[in-house]
């Protein structure tokens, strides 16, 4: 026979309103009645029912995460941090990939925001924030992780990278370099806009050749960087700037193939997106620039939570920046 909350109540000597409200963090509970509650709960292997408490309280206790790579693992080690964090809740999180498709992203934000879910972190994909805009229910709770709009009308949590390529390309330009190149990911990404700002103003300020053939872009996703590589390679640049980690640990990658020696033929500026062996391998040969991504998970997690407790909150900006380590004082 099915364990009722009835038959934890009578266990711990206690209402049921009493049991629901520990269950569900819904109304203060001194410490020494959960101790009851819980000792009972564990002892009739009683299991609360989702739905209904669902029912009650109109929460799913689940958060979507649209994200534009799962197997990217600045992504990964993000959804790592933001599960870590709504557990600890109470909450669950379900994932939804668009392979850096906005139609993708249309359809799993349509089915997300239609009842599944009490609120949504959203990388974004789109480039129109009135398509965005349209798909989300008026008063639903959103946070925009990584990547943001103008349009200030959902929270959001960034990272800033405007300094530290800044400053990269100040210093490959301080030890001589002529010809930088850069390799962003794709152009209609806020974080992609601030990264080329970046690198442009400071071709400018260290009185560098302006030359677009010097810009490339990829796709952010496996494979994307090889092609970028050979058309820079072409235009015999002696230094480059990849922004983002997967298409560094390509690039790395490509170059050792091709025998050419980092921090000796061409300098090289390496975005760092997660925690890898991989990278201190060659911590001596190139820069780095450190995104700090787990933190941007647990701020990630945090707001959300706020927003769906808190729906009438003011919105939110936060945003973290990035860490530019030169490779002689890594």
């Amino acid at each position: 026979m099915k364990v009722t909350i009835s038959d934890v109540a009578k266990l711990a000597g206690v209402s049921t309103a009493t049991v629901s409200h520990t269950i569900n963090s819904t109304r203060y509970v001194s410490e020494e009645t959960k101790e009851k509650v819980y000792a009972a709960i564990k002892e009739l292997g009683y299991t609360p029912d989702a739905s209904a408490r669902s029912f009650r309280t109109g929460k799913k206790k689940t958060v979507g995460f649209i994200v534009p790579d799962i197997s990217n693992k600045f992504f990964g080690t993000m959804i790592e941090a933001v599960e870590t964090c709504l557990s600890a809740h109470g909450y669950h999180l379900i994932i939804a990939n668009t392979k850096e498709n906005p139609e993708r992203e249309e359809k799993n934000i349509q089915l997300l925001a239609a009842g599944l879910c009490d609120g949504l972190l959203i990388a974004s994909t789109m480039e129109d924030f009135d398509r965005l805009d349209r798909l989300i229910p008026a008063g639903f709770p959103v946070v925009l992780v990584d990547r943001v709009f103008d349009a200030k009308k959902y929270s959001s949590i960034c990272v800033s990278n405007f300094q530290p390529i800044y400053r990269s390309v100040c210093r490959l330009a301080g030890m001589g370099a002529k010809r930088i190149g850069i390799i962003g990911g794709l152009p209609r990404l806020s974080s992609t806009a601030e990264r080329i700002s970046a690198y442009r103003q400071a071709v400018a300020d260290c009185g560098l050749d302006n030359d677009e053939a010097l810009i490339r872009y990829g796709d952010s996703m496996e494979n994307s960087a090889q092609s970028c590589l050979d058309e820079l390679l072409t235009q015999n640049c002696d230094g480059i700037v990849v922004c983002q980690g997967l298409m560094a640990s390509e690039t790395i990658i490509y170059m050792h193939r091709k025998g050419i020696r980092l921090g000796e033929d061409i300098e090289l500026v390496s975005f760092v997106d997660y925690d890898d062996n991989f990278y201190r391998l060659y911590t001596n040969q190139m820069d780095t620039i450190v995104q700090p991504v787990e933190e941007l998970g647990r701020a990630a997690g945090e707001q959300i939570l706020r927003r769906i407790e808190n729906p009438e909150e003011p919105v939110f900006e936060k945003v973290l920046t990035s860490a530019y380590r030169p490779r002689d004082m890594v």
